[in-house]
């Protein structure tokens, strides 16, 4: 799909108007979702086999999952385009950093951090930006270290008008195949190690999909 001129802006404005609402809304839900627990552990192994260090997570919203992955021992930070939820990130996680950033212009120096994380976050991405999305993931990555994704599993892209508590919104939610997600990694440089296709409250088809920057 071809993006919109101002689906930057949109997506911006849609995640500041319903930030509160989706904090709450997503806030325990990793409590109900063993295999997504599951592919963030095996995540973590990887990093520290491959020599720890800094891990992003890109489009990290409220900060949940950047908690976890804290919890799990890793020195995670979060970075998202909505200044509404990176305050309610800090807020509900003091002492973690978090920063306003875009996945299209990621803020991250190369080859600086051990392991990334895009958990449901490359969904308002449009096809044509994808590949500028994966190629600064990459150059971000230090060689071996993994990149995990979670998506929505399908191959159709909808208009989201209305969010959480029943706010505005203009976003359009993208759904992909593995096979597509697979093609755009390889050609961005990255081996792809697993995908699975999961059916829980994050996604009714939810794609957990790691890859890895190769080692040099």
């Amino acid at each position: 799909m071809t993006s919109e001129p101002n689906w930057l802006e949109d997506t911006r404005v849609s995640y500041d108007t319903v930030a509160e609402s989706y904090a709450e809304y997503v806030r325990d839900l990793l409590d109900d979702l063993p295999q997504e627990r599951a592919a963030l552990g095996e995540f973590a192994d990887l990093v520290r086999a491959n020599g720890e260090g800094p891990v992003a997570d890109v489009g990290c919203g409220p900060g949940r999952v950047t908690a976890f992955l804290r919890h799990l021992g890793l020195d995670a930070f979060g970075i998202d385009l909505s200044p509404r939820m990176i305050g309610i990130a800090r807020r509900d996680n003091p002492g973690v950093r978090f920063a306003v950033g875009s996945m299209t212009d990621l803020p991250l120096p190369d080859a600086s951090v051990a392991g990334l994380l895009a958990y449901y976050s490359l969904i308002h991405i449009p096809d044509d930006a994808v590949p500028q999305v994966l190629a600064h993931f990459h150059r971000a990555l230090r060689p071996g270290a993994p990149l995990l994704l979670g998506f929505h599993v399908g191959d159709e892209s909808r208009l989201k008008t209305e969010g959480y508590g029943g706010h505005p919104m203009h976003v359009h939610v993208h759904r992909r195949t593995h096979a597509r997600l697979t093609s755009w990694l390889t050609a961005a440089g990255f081996s792809v190690a697993s995908h699975t296709t999961v059916t829980s409250a994050e996604s009714p088809a939810g794609g957990l999909l790691l890859a890895r920057r190769p080692a040099a």
